[in-house]
């Protein structure tokens, strides 16, 4: 099989069981480290539920991502927050209202998942093009991470993606040895090194970054310093509160609008 990354060889690395039933073989990228599950034909299964009931760190993990995301995009873009933004495969529509109340303009889509948090807040091409797009927890989930980037700046007119996965280094964890694998649930399939990432920005002319867990493909240049300090845990926490009263939050005027969209509804 070929690496969808660097189009190169990939060689069997180990066997786990996933969803408590499948054999699974796992293939490791000598090249460029991609690491995937092979063939995964559990995924239809793995996703009768788009969310999976395991993943209890949602509400947790969305919070903390937004004020990094916050700070990322007021500190260490050019638009300095004043810009239109998506979330790619944004899931309940969480991460898209945390920005809003934020103060940012965002957006969700999500072609698997029901929007229930940022209703009347979806993305169409209509709205014009967005400065950055986010997809979080997003990459380990794609068969063909390389097509899903493209494709997505693409659909938003965009030149950089902030998105969140974990990375290992050096070789390749045993089955038993870290907890990202997640073979309970099945729904992780794809796993990257640093070089990895590196790899996919070399193919589509962007640049990578990565700072406190926050990664970014961009054709614009970013300062690294700069990116490592806005989404510090501290810096992160406190700056979005500041962020927050700078863009002035959305809460109250997306409320508003809704109501008047209702309002103006045909029967």
């Amino acid at each position: 099989m070929k690496c969808p990354i660097c189009v190169n060889s990939m060689r069997v690395c180990f066997t786990a069981r996933v969803l408590h039933k499948y054999s699974a073989e796992y293939e490791v990228c000598d090249s460029c480290g991609f690491l995937r599950a092979k063939e995964p034909h559990w995924l239809d299964e793995a996703y009768s539920s788009a969310i999976a009931a395991a993943d209890t760190g949602l509400v947790g993990r969305n919070t903390m991502i937004a004020d990094k995301i916050a700070g990322a995009l007021y500190w260490a873009t050019p638009t300095h927050g004043h810009g239109r933004y998506l979330d790619a495969a944004g899931g309940y529509g969480m991460l898209t209202r945390l920005m809003r109340d934020s103060g940012f303009d965002f957006y969700w889509s999500d072609k698997h998942c029901q929007n229930l948090l940022a209703g009347q807040f979806e993305y169409s091409s209509s709205l014009g093009p967005c400065d950055a797009v986010t997809a979080i927890e997003v990459m380990e989930h794609l068969v063909d991470p390389v097509e899903f980037i493209d494709d997505t700046l693409k659909l938003a007119g965009s030149d950089t993606l902030i998105f969140t996965t974990e990375l290992y280094e050096g070789a390749v964890p045993k089955p038993d040895a870290w907890w990202y694998y997640t073979f309970a649930t099945g729904q992780h399939i794809g796993f990257f090194k640093k070089q990895t990432l590196q790899t996919v920005g070399k193919r589509l002319g962007l640049q990578f970054y990565s700072a406190n867990g926050l990664h970014v493909l961009s054709r614009k240049a970013l300062e690294p310093r700069l990116l490592e300090w806005a989404t510090g845990r501290w810096t992160a926490q406190i700056g979005a509160r500041w962020i927050r009263r700078r863009l002035g939050s959305k809460t109250l005027s997306d409320h508003e609008a809704i109501l008047q969209m209702a309002e103006h509804k045909p029967e």
